[in-house]
């Protein structure tokens, strides 16, 4: 009866400490305090970015889709080289993408991304432009230049290449 005391006397502590640590290492973002910075990356331009956005129009495969673009200097530097026609080829069965004209001005840009389908993004490692279709992890060098409305992934999805002209709607 008393062999076992020792392994019980090992098993109490181990589960003490991993409730602790349990317990520690949640902490949701409705209760933390302003002086403990978030550790999630950022993911999208901030509201305010949004304000003052620029209204462009996708024709993809001959089919029309609204998007918006963020303020970003990124963004802007997009829209200096529009309109565009570009053959957007698959990439990972989540993203259509290609390359654009010239590099984009990363200035203010966050450290990555992880965008969500609907999303335009400019990848600066490779300088090329990418639209998603389905959502992605975080990824370092991704920024995010606007979004599609309602619509456009589907059209993005059926298809491995698809052509896509990229004008100002404003």
């Amino acid at each position: 009866m008393i062999s076992n005391v020792p392994g019980l006397a090992r098993a109490v502590p181990a589960a003490a400490l991993l409730l602790t640590v349990t317990s520690c290492a949640h902490n949701p973002p409705s209760t933390r305090t302003s002086s403990e910075p978030s550790t999630a990356p950022s993911t999208h331009p901030a509201t305010s970015e949004r304000a003052a956005s620029v209204n462009l129009r996708l024709t993809i495969n001959g089919t029309p889709v609204d998007a918006t673009l963020n303020d970003s200097a990124a963004a802007r530097d997009f829209a200096a080289q529009l309109p565009l026609t570009l053959t957007l080829t698959d990439f990972h069965r989540t993203e259509k993408i290609a390359d654009l004209p010239r590099r984009l001005s990363t200035s203010d840009a966050p450290e990555g991304a992880a965008p969500r389908a609907g999303d335009l993004a400019f990848y600066a490692p490779w300088g090329n432009l990418a639209v998603f279709y389905r959502d992605a992890p975080y990824a370092t060098g991704l920024v995010i230049l606007g979004r599609m409305a309602g619509g456009g992934t589907e059209r993005l999805a059926t298809a491995d290449e698809v052509r896509v002209t990229i004008e100002s709607a404003s």
